[in-house]
């Protein structure tokens, strides 16, 4: 009796307009920031590493890292958030896992995924 009753409100806040977004993927996220009375687009590109709940959920989210002057940099974005302008994916990474904790380990080459031949 709840299930449906939640489902109607959070359906008109799940978005639609972004693409399926698998782990292991090479994305760009482009990102509305504000600064004081600013506000600008700020683009973050790294692997997806995480999925957090299912695409139909509005508390949705995806881990993205990537490492910039040697350091890895971890962002967590909700997927249904309106602050998320849009998100492109560059290659797809061919995994067997879900969650790529491991590549916090690993550095150079080695963090390097394959990419998937799908058609």
């Amino acid at each position: 009796m709840i299930k449906p009753l939640i489902n109607w409100v959070t359906a008109p806040h799940v978005r639609t307009d972004l693409p399926h977004i698998p782990v292991g993927a090479l994305v760009r996220v482009n990102y509305r920031i504000r600064e004081g009375e600013k506000e600008r687009i700020q683009a973050f590109e790294g692997v997806v590493i995480r999925k957090h709940r299912g695409a139909n959920s509005t508390s949705a989210t995806f881990t993205v890292r990537k490492v910039t002057q040697g350091f890895g940099v971890e962002r967590i974005f909700p997927l249904n958030s309106p602050r998320i302008e849009k998100v492109q994916i560059k290659r797809r990474g061919k995994v067997r896992r879900a969650k790529l904790y491991y590549l916090r380990a690993l550095s150079g080459k080695k963090a390097r995924l394959t990419e998937s031949k799908r058609g």
